[in-house]
């Protein structure tokens, strides 16, 4: 017999998997608050794979131990968090062959993303390698600058995140763009390497891949990288001008495409990104966005710390 206890995890991925993030994609605030909007994406896919870990163990556990299961989180709401209870090393130690197999489900559904995604972490930084043993070899440091610049007549300018982070540009990009257009494009570029967005991006390309049948997974995959880009514009902003960056843009727009695991300044998004640049936005009232972050980090850790506080037996 199955548990009534598996309908909140599922609820959960129903919400997080489907309703929600078209929700998120339609916001009108998302692109007003980019990093505010990655922070949600991030926490949907958690509470979707936490979901999963959630279903898995209570479709598996026993009626009379998912009902305790069952207690235990209801136990650890916030208005009675005084009941919550951790549970007892003798109770996890004298557990049944049936509860192992439901908290090895549950450990197994959780290990699995995780796994893929340190294996694209792997792929993306061995494919970086190889394009920073080629830049060694045909590009030439820019003290200046503080990038490496290559002989390339398309205008672009990306670059390869990492521990080894450097900024590339090319001889085109140098030629074609004036200095103050080609300063905003360098603070955008070390916007998304003081940001780590390379590990952002992986992660959704990962759940995506996990998951592509997905509406999160299709969503997430396209809306972070585009989120992401456009808080590295808004980085670069605070120095520079606005038309010097929505030039710049313009000028690379059909540049070529960066190699793999690098961030390139221009691209498929330039022009959508160009047009929100030069149009005045608000970026949203922190009370607001403070409440949303603070909200999306605790439904996407609900799961995890409610089954960290139950009782099994």
């Amino acid at each position: 017999m199955i548990s009534h206890h598996v309908l909140p995890p599922l609820m959960v991925l129903a919400l997080s998997g489907a309703v929600l993030p078209e929700q998120l994609a339609r916001s009108r605030w998302a692109q007003e608050a980019p990093r505010t909007a990655v922070a949600g994406w991030l926490a949907l896919t958690a509470a979707f794979v936490l979901g999963i870990a959630g279903f898995a163990v209570q479709l598996l556990l026993p009626y009379e131990s998912s009902h305790a299961l069952s207690n235990g989180v209801t136990g650890c709401l916030p208005w009675v968090a005084e009941r919550c209870q951790l549970p007892a090393v003798g109770v996890l130690l004298d557990l049944s062959s049936q509860e192992y197999l439901a908290v090895g489900a549950g450990a197994a559904a959780l290990a699995l993303p995780a796994a893929a995604l340190g294996h694209g972490l792997w792929r993306a930084r061995r494919a970086r390698g190889r394009h920073s043993a080629t830049l060694r070899l045909v590009g030439r440091p820019d003290p200046a600058l503080r990038a490496v610049v290559i002989d390339h007549a398309t205008p672009a300018v990306y670059c390869l995140p990492g521990r080894d982070a450097r900024v590339v540009v090319s001889s085109g990009a140098q030629g074609a763009l004036t200095p103050s257009q080609l300063a905003a494009v360098l603070a955008h570029e070390r916007a998304h390497i003081a940001g780590r967005h390379h590990v952002l991006v992986t992660a959704a390309e990962t759940f995506g891949r996990l998951f592509r049948r997905l509406p999160l997974a299709r969503l997430v995959r396209g809306e972070v990288p585009l989120l992401l880009e456009m808080a590295a514009d808004d980085r670069a902003l605070r120095r520079h001008a606005r038309d010097a960056l929505a030039t710049a843009l313009y000028a690379m727009a059909s540049g070529q495409q960066a190699p793999p695991a690098a961030f390139a300044a221009g691209g498929p998004s330039a022009v959508l990104r160009m047009r929100r640049i030069l149009t005045p936005h608000r970026n949203g009232h922190p009370v607001l966005r403070g409440l949303f972050a603070s909200a999306a980090a605790v439904g996407a850790a609900a799961p995890l710390f409610l089954a960290c506080c139950s009782r099994l037996g």
